[in-house]
């Protein structure tokens, strides 16, 4: 079934809804630490368990869970993993002990899982072929708005009313997705379309790009987790003004995810490189001026806008050279990203107990600087297994390989 113009673009709204509300989900608890911690009665590195335990989750469970489902209609999978959303975030509003809360928190993460390893697939399938990587980009709008509007006002509300009401609220935007999503995508797919498939499959390629993302991503998330302390103890900005630094770096993010996405479709690979070497470059440029308030503006922002394109970048490269299914790839994907995001915290932790927490924005530049070079990499890798089977058939060939 094909759908018209505007009822794609109605689906893939709600599909945004959907992103917004699995990011603003998974690190509210963050924003509403103290909060959370003084209702419970919990310490805040046991609140900090809710979004770490998460994040091992979704690693662990992404690629089973894509394999499981994997001939399923995408509308079925795709409804019921919203429909969970929507069940186990009310019961974590309702929960009455944090035993209850940590378990309506992985039944999420579950379904986050599974999520992102079909809403891509999806999304792009509304569309011709040619324009997968925008479609990409809008998809990640909702991602990109999260930091700037969903965790901020949810941390807000908490703070006014309690933890509970934000996840009140974002169990009603699950269902309000819910409705939208099963309401407007077909009923009935095509099983072989492009969408369920990489238009340019390359094995290596893939591989490369799961291990620049799992480095890069930790080497982000090495200064990001920490942020805020440097932020105070090197650059000097009093707390008042964290909130509009953090900001910046959230419209760095919105602005970057549209403007990669208006490069997608002509520069893959480029796409996914220069955000790894701009990252590098505002990591490197915050632990030599991170003292001085302007600079650190601008790069926070930069890094911002470089991430976000990067996230979509890399997810529109997956769909392109998935080897097999864009469903397990895109599973593949998340993994990496979640892998980075533990890693990250784990190894931004270890060097700030050790040294100063300056150190975090070195180490993340060096990370990135790896992730960089094994992307710059990929071609060649890619490319030397084609001209070996060439080779095999025309003897010159072989001879201008060697």
């Amino acid at each position: 079934m094909t759908l018209s113009s505007r009822r794609a673009t109605a689906a893939l709204v709600f599909l945004g809804v959907s992103t917004f509300s699995f990011v603003t989900i998974e690190v509210l608890p963050i924003g509403l630490l103290t909060v959370m911690a003084g209702d419970l009665d919990r310490s805040r590195s046991q609140i900090g368990l809710l979004v770490t335990g998460y994040a091992v989750v979704v690693v662990l469970a992404s690629i089973p869970l894509a394999q499981l489902t994997h001939r399923l209609p995408r509308r079925v999978v795709l409804g019921g993993t919203l429909a969970v959303l929507t069940v186990a975030t009310a019961l974590s509003a309702a929960a009455p002990t944090y035993e209850v809360l940590f378990a309506g928190r992985l039944v999420i993460a579950i379904s986050q899982a599974l999520f992102w390893s079909i809403a891509p697939p999806i999304a792009t399938s509304l569309f011709p072929p040619e324009h997968r990587g925008r479609v990409v980009a809008r998809l990640a709008i909702g991602t990109a708005l999260a930091p700037i509007l969903g965790i901020p006002f949810g941390t807000w509300l908490g703070e006014q009313t309690g933890w509970r009401v934000p996840f009140v609220v974002m169990a009603v935007l699950g269902a309000t997705a819910f409705t939208g999503i099963v309401t407007l995508l077909p009923r009935t797919e095509v099983q072989d379309s492009p969408s369920r498939r990489g238009s340019a499959p390359d094995l290596r390629g893939y591989v490369v790009l799961l291990v620049a993302s799992a480095i890069g991503v930790t080497g982000f998330l090495t200064f990001n987790t920490y942020v805020t302390p440097f932020l105070l103890d090197i650059t000097g900005f009093s707390s008042a003004a964290l909130g509009p630094m953090l900001l910046a770096s959230g419209v760095g993010g919105f602005a970057g995810t549209l403007i990669v996405g208006r490069l997608l479709d002509r520069f893959p690979w480029a796409s996914v490189v220069v955000p790894f070497g701009l990252i590098t470059v505002g990591l490197f440029g915050l632990f030599g001026l991170g003292e001085v308030k302007v600079a650190t503006i601008v790069l926070v922002a930069l890094i911002g806008l470089s991430f976000s394109g990067l996230a979509v970048a890399v997810q529109s490269r997956t769909l392109q050279i998935a080897p097999g299914s864009t469903d397990i790839a895109s599973a593949g994907a998340s993994s990496a990203f979640n892998v980075g995001i533990a890693a990250g915290a784990f190894v931004g932790g270890a060097l700030i107990d050790h040294t100063t927490v300056r150190s975090v924005a070195l180490a993340g530049g060096l990370l990135t600087a790896i992730a960089a070079l094994v992307m710059l990499s990929e071609p060649l890798l890619a490319r030397r297994p084609a001209l070996l089977e060439e080779c095999d058939h025309d003897r010159q060939v072989c001879e201008e390989v060697a």
